[in-house]
């Protein structure tokens, strides 16, 4: 194998998106051109996915596929979270795998491809070293990922809660924060790259900085990156933990224009029986304080959150509970996941219970309650006007979002115009779905 051609497909979150972009980095400075067409590459990269079951299938699936059809010569390589997790059993799974890797050392990208190069696919390549936690290198690479005019900017990996329904601290490990000054540092250089929205993500947003002893940093992160990145117009907040929200945070995403006034809450549930039994923050009167106070402070604040239905100790009384708490808070985004029971978690003695069309016919019934709630947010917003930053564009159309929308998982807003991908336009509403709107740009 004389040429290094790469193509890299990365599912998942996010999260996984950077990994896969820091990867990239790395194999570029080693010499690897990157292509987006696994019939012209010689080295095929899958980042997989292992959080819940659709998704350890959906990796699975693609492994075997791209196995199947490989070319002589080609090299395909298994990483991230289900190699974590799973480790050399995936190479059983999928017999075409000739190189298996984790996401906890995804920074041994390159060494990990010129073995495999080496090797020449006569066995499969494990490259685990260990079971220890995140590796705090980043080998001088940006730890971020630039789509049009966006970027996901990871401030930190693992995660320190327990939930127990969750895979990620078996997967992942304990929180690692980046050091502020690297983050910082990754800010100006998307800045540079002509980035016009920074969404900041970890596992758990709020926690940055407490494995290093030090309390509110995420405040103090988003208080340096509006100084040192003035021109990036919109900065935001994913993956927040309740009871983690501190008026300081408050406080700046009220004074600063640059931080959006949006945030993600991932509450996982309202019934207080519930979240103890998820091992969740059960204080609900304090949520609903906690949002009363950022809604009467930012009348424009756009909440999000998402839920668990069908979590085994969940009864109809606590989905009832559930139910009516979305129905009174009012999200303006929200979704909603069926309980996927997971080996090694807390909630594994649980056992599963409660049947799937249970489970399916409690998220439909918080979905319709939500698409309700959402229409009605958006038709209060037809005749109004707010800058959208576009995302992609064709056939005489142009899809954007509005502060109110992350990407990939909130509404649009569709524009009957061809601009300019990256750009932000002013535009006023003139008819909502939803959880969608159609506007036209104000000249």
């Amino acid at each position: 194998m004389t040429s290094k051609n790469v193509f890299i497909l990365s599912l998942g979150c996010p999260k996984n998106t950077v990994d896969s972009t820091s990867m990239g980095a790395l194999l570029e400075r080693g010499g690897y051109t990157l292509c987006h067409d696994a019939d012209h590459a010689d080295v095929i990269l899958v980042n997989t996915c292992g959080f819940i079951d659709p998704a350890k299938a959906e990796s699975l699936e693609v492994l075997q596929n791209l196995a199947a059809g490989k070319q002589s010569g080609q090299l395909l390589i298994a990483a991230g979270c289900l190699t974590q997790r799973y480790g050399a059993a995936i190479a059983s799974r999928v017999p075409g795998v000739d190189a298996i890797m984790g996401t906890r050392r995804w920074m041994d990208v390159l060494d990990v491809v010129e073995k495999a190069r080496r090797i020449g696919g006569n066995k499969t390549l494990v490259h685990l070293p260990g079971m220890q936690g995140l590796s705090a290198e980043e080998q001088g690479v940006m730890r971020a990922s630039l789509h049009g005019g966006s970027a996901f900017l990871e401030i930190a990996d693992g995660c320190r809660r327990s939930c127990a329904f969750c895979a990620i601290p078996l997967i992942k490990g304990t929180t690692v924060s980046r050091p502020m000054e690297a983050v910082l540092a990754d800010a100006e250089r998307l800045q540079e790259l002509g980035a016009r929205e920074i969404i900041l993500i970890a596992q758990d947003t709020s926690s940055y900085g407490v494995d290093r002893g030090e309390s509110d940093s995420l405040a103090e992160l988003l208080e340096q990156m509006v100084r040192r990145a003035p021109d990036v117009d919109w900065i935001r907040v994913l993956y927040a933990y309740p009871g983690a929200i501190t008026g300081r945070l408050i406080d700046l995403m009220q004074s600063e224009t640059q931080i959006l006034p949006y945030l993600d809450i991932p509450l996982q549930h309202a019934d207080v029986d519930v979240l103890r039994s998820m091992n969740r923050p059960s204080n609900m009167e304090g949520v609903r304080r906690t949002i009363d106070e950022m809604r009467k402070r930012m009348p424009d604040l756009a909440l999000r959150t998402t839920f668990i239905v069908g979590f085994p100790t969940e009864t109809e009384k606590a989905f009832q509970n559930l139910l009516q708490f979305v129905e009174d808070v009012e999200f303006d985004r929200l979704g909603v996941f069926t309980y996927s029971p997971e080996e090694g978690t807390p909630a594994e003695p649980l056992g599963d219970p409660i049947p799937d069309e249970i489970k399916e016919a409690r998220r439909e019934r918080i979905m319709e309650t939500q698409q309700a709630l959402s229409l009605a947010i958006n038709q209060r917003l037809i005749g109004q006007k707010l800058d959208v930053l576009i995302d992609g564009v064709g056939e005489g159309v142009s899809i954007g979002r509005t502060y109110r929308d992350a990407p990939e998982i909130d509404g649009m807003v569709l524009i009957e115009e061809e601009l300019e991908i990256g750009e932000i336009y002013p535009v006023r509403f003139s008819d909502a779905l939803p959880y969608d709107l159609i506007g036209e740009r104000i000249i």
